[in-house]
């Protein structure tokens, strides 16, 4: 049983979906006004692993993420520019979902824009004042906070204490308060201003508020109630108790069923020592394009999985050290599996319950029903890595310095796809094809050209030549030449490993 934090209830339930083997889930998307933060994009990530594992589970997922493309940010943004605002939302929705490939987030099933969805978000307006939930003033539309009564049972907070207007509501209707009837009522719509996007509405021309996009995007595409409704944490307030202040007023079905929140993240002040919160207010975000040309997105993804979604993540080069390291571990079984394979010899299995009903055999099945059982339980990446690499630790045990027979391969194969399966789910390629975290450095070219006499400019084929030569001097032996192999790779934050078929590089 998958057991989920609800944030709306502060305890963890047991998930049911409101459709037997189906689920949908909503998660808001960015405000298309500049590129994404590492902050962003650590959101995004946690709420792709909850779908990828949702969907090895068994479950039929729809997902849904809107795209916030007309907002004060993006008007603001254009008016900096000498643009439109269309052309700043649509190169930026562009660049977001490019940095969403190269971060491994799967596409949505559903990805709406506010511009393309203002009917329904004036329908739902309209139905808010009818059943005397908002109210219209001078083109503006409001929703009354005080007309719901469960306001604040999201996010913890008491309206009698937010009687002099919370920072965040206060900052929606800056200079309008002589409108409103309430300082915590927050814009439903917003009357059209000078060289400003609008639409014709009941309340003349304008534009919506960001809150009831949300609202209307969710209801349309998911139904009321869905299942999961999931964000950042501080999307807690006042957007999400918004949405379900003005859903639940609305319509009498519900909303979410399930709300999760993702911690924030922290980053290391350089000066200091000291982490603290990212925010652009302090100046120190960073870009996710930017860090992935400098980080490979799998090691990055492997920093996201190793804590827990729900509590605060560091960002440091020390924590990306472990990250990277850490996959490293992974690759290194992954490519030992792989040679034991390619040098199989025609020989009596050296293993002990390999074959179906085995002790080996039985390892996987264990491993796999621990990770099941750690996963269910809120999505607890960092313990379902932790029984990856529990697992990991066996299999190198089981290896050990054996020479592997034909026999064993087909076995070995499934050892193989079942780490892959299980990295997957944290969106983390590792073998064939994501060797990028734990290529040969160019440098390996400039020592084997010193020591081997190479004279390509392959890194692999670097990599066998210094192997040879190693291999010959040892036979010659000449130490001082093999030793001076052994720690040039090992400078470069390689290992030689001497087996039965012959030497082998490992990482780390």
């Amino acid at each position: 049983m998958i057991r989920i934090y609800n944030t709306r209830t502060r305890t963890k339930e047991d998930f049911e979906s409101k459709e037997l083997g189906k689920i949908g889930m909503y998660v808001c998307g960015p405000t298309v006004y500049n590129y994404i933060h590492i902050g962003n994009a650590r959101t995004f990530i946690v709420f792709d692993v909850v779908r990828r594992y949702l969907q090895w589970r068994g479950f039929d997922v729809t997902f849904v993420q809107n795209i916030t493309d007309v907002d004060d940010k993006i008007i603001n943004k254009a008016n900096e520019e000498g643009r439109s605002a269309a052309e700043v939302a649509q190169d930026y929705t562009a660049a977001f979902i490019e940095d969403m490939h190269a971060v491994g987030v799967l596409d949505p099933d559903v990805r709406p824009k506010a511009t393309e969805e203002i009917p329904a978000m004036i329908e739902l307006v309209q139905t808010l004042i009818e059943r005397g939930h908002a109210y219209e003033a001078e083109g503006d539309v409001y929703f009354a906070v005080r007309s719901f009564a469960d306001y604040g049972a999201l996010s913890g907070r008491n309206v009698d204490e937010m009687e002099s207007g919370h920072r965040e509501l206060r900052a929606e209707g800056q200079g309008l308060e002589d409108r409103k009837r309430d300082p915590l009522d927050f814009a439903l719509w917003k009357a059209a201003k000078p060289g400003e996007p609008a639409w014709d509405s009941p309340w003349g021309q304008g534009r919506p508020g960001w809150h009831i996009e949300c609202s209307a995007m969710s209801r349309k595409y998911l139904g009321l109630p869905f299942d999961i409704h999931g964000g950042g944490a501080d999307l807690c307030f006042p957007h999400h108790e918004n949405e379900m202040a003005q859903s639940c007023a609305a319509y009498e079905e519900g909303f979410a069923n399930y709300w999760m929140h993702s911690g924030m993240l922290q980053i290391k002040n350089e000066a200091t020592g000291e982490t603290e919160k990212m925010s652009k207010s302090l100046g120190n975000f960073l870009l996710l394009r930017d860090v992935l040309n400098e980080v490979p997105a799998s090691v990055l993804r492997m920093l996201c999985v190793q804590t827990h979604y729900r509590s605060p993540m560091e960002f440091s080069p020390e924590r990306l050290e472990e990250a990277r390291a850490a996959l490293e571990r992974i690759e290194n079984l992954v490519a030992r599996i792989d040679w034991a394979c390619e040098n199989a010899q025609d020989i009596p299995s050296p293993f002990e319950g390999a074959a179906e009903g085995g002790a080996l055999a039985a390892l996987v099945r264990e491993t796999r029903n621990d990770f099941v059982a750690t996963m269910d339980d809120d999505f607890n990446t960092a313990g379902g890595l932790g029984v990856v690499f529990g697992f990991v630790n066996q299999m190198n045990t089981e290896l050990g310095d054996k020479t592997v027979s034909v026999s064993d391969v087909p076995f070995l194969q499934e050892v193989r796809a079942f780490v892959c399966e299980l990295m997957q789910i944290f969106g983390v390629e590792v073998g064939s094809g994501a060797q990028a975290a734990v290529a040969y450095p160019a440098e390996v070219v400039d020592l084997a050209r010193d020591l081997a006499g190479f004279a390509g400019g392959s890194a692999e084929e670097a990599v066998e030549a210094l192997l040879a030569a190693r291999a010959e001097a040892r036979a010659a032996k000449d130490f001082a030449k093999a030793d001076a192999v052994r720690d040039g790779l090992t400078g470069l934050g390689f290992t030689i490993e001497d087996t039965p078929q012959g030497a082998r590089v490992t990482f780390g």
